[in-house]
Formats: structure tokens, sequence, C-alpha cells
């Protein structure tokens, strides 16, 4: 039923969120005399805001978190202190790759009867970088970093690879990056959440949850694979 199968990267194959929710508690404590939900909230807009500028990645969070300190201290953020959110960056870009449960062997599993593709949005180098330390890299046919997911983005995907969308499945945490733009053109798409999302992915259309497969965990996946064909 399938000739590819696509995987999105960060909190699908590996941990990714949980290195952000970390930071964002150092960021609290940095600023803690603003209190953290006004930290949380200026943050959080200031992140959407530059989206359009710096795109999604560590990279961009750093500069949000740099820019907050500037508006919620009125300009006098220190040099110490910008110093350490650059240091937050450093140790997020440094942190080791840890592979969900059994995505190695499913990912290897499937290499050998399907094309893989993997599809993940972010700054261009951490990335390649992530998908090299991975060790996972030799099992995709085709790694595809893009600025965003959107039905354009997997439209040109599929048709840069001459892929039938009817016999594509994407694979992913994110309901608004991986599972509602891959319904929305036709494709099959897997819903395998994530313990923590940030808010910005949880905003997305409704889509009936007959038109998507949702696992518990990655494990699950050939079965379901073989059910469908």
């Amino acid at each position: 039923m399938f000739d590819v199968i696509a995987f999105d990267a960060d909190d699908t194959l590996w941990h990714n969120e949980s290195i952000f929710t970390m930071t964002q508690q150092k960021f609290r404590e940095m600023l803690s005399s603003h209190g953290p939900e006004v930290v949380d909230q200026t943050l959080s807009s200031t992140q959407l805001k530059n989206l359009k500028h710096f795109g999604y990645g560590i990279k961009g969070f750093i500069l949000s978190m740099i820019e907050t300190s500037i508006e919620l201290t009125g300009g006098n953020v220190s040099g110490k202190e910008i110093q350490q959110v650059l240091d937050f960056g450093q140790e997020m870009l440094a942190a080791p790759i840890e592979l969900m449960p059994h995505v190695h062997e499913v990912v290897e599993e499937l290499s050998k009867n399907f094309n893989l593709l993997l599809i993940t949005k972010g700054d261009l180098i951490d990335q390649e970088i992530k998908i090299a330390r991975s060790g996972l890299a030799d099992y995709f046919a085709a790694v595809e970093i893009v600025s965003d997911k959107t039905i354009e983005t997997y439209k040109k995907i599929l048709t840069q690879h001459k892929i039938d969308v009817s016999r594509f499945m994407m694979v992913g945490n994110s309901m608004r990056s991986d599972i509602v733009p891959i319904v929305q053109i036709g494709g099959h798409a897997v819903h395998i959440p994530y313990s923590s999302t940030w808010e910005h992915e949880q905003d997305h259309p409704y889509v009936d949850k007959n038109h998507y497969s949702e696992l518990k965990h990655m494990g699950m996946l050939p079965k379901l694979i073989k059910e469908k064909k």
C-alpha cells in the first residue's frame, strides 16, 4: 500500500522538546524577579513573532530569549546575563542525541522494504548535525530540512521525489506539522504523541480521527503498516 514512509525528526525519532523545557526553566530562574508566568508569556509571544524572521530551532530560540531579556529589563539586561543566555544555547546545541524507544530497530526494519524519507523543520546546520549524530542517517533515501511544514511544502517534496500521495505515509508527533497537512492532501498519517508539545504546535485545524492513525509508541508502527497492506 505504501511506496514511501517519511518520518519527522525532533520528538519523533529523538527527544528535543525536553531540552527546550529545561532551558526555559533556567531562563525563568535568570529572570526570576519578573515572575515565571510573565517570562513564559513574553518569551512565547516573542518566539511566535520571530518565526518569520528566524524560523524554527535553537538559534531562533536563543535570539528570542535575548530579546525577551531586553524587553523585560527595559534594556538594562547585563552583558553577563546575555552571555548566560548564549551559554544556554551552546548547551542545547551540544546536548546528546537520545533516540526515542524502539526507533532504531523500527527504522532499520522498515528501511529493508520501503524507501524512507526524513522530513524535518528547523535550522539547517543544527538539524544536519543531529541527523549525523543520531546514527540513523544511512537508513534514509533522502533528507528534507524545511523552514515549515505546510501543504505546499509537502506537495513540493512529493513532486520532487515523484511520490504518489496515496502511497505515502508521514509519521510524526505534531498534529499541526506532521498530520493535518498530510490528511488534507490525501496521504496517510500516523500520530505518535510526545510527552510535551510546544503550544504553537497544538494550534491546528480539526481533523477527524478516522482520517489518521495514532500510536502510543514507535514500536507499534510495523504492525500498523502490515495491517494496512
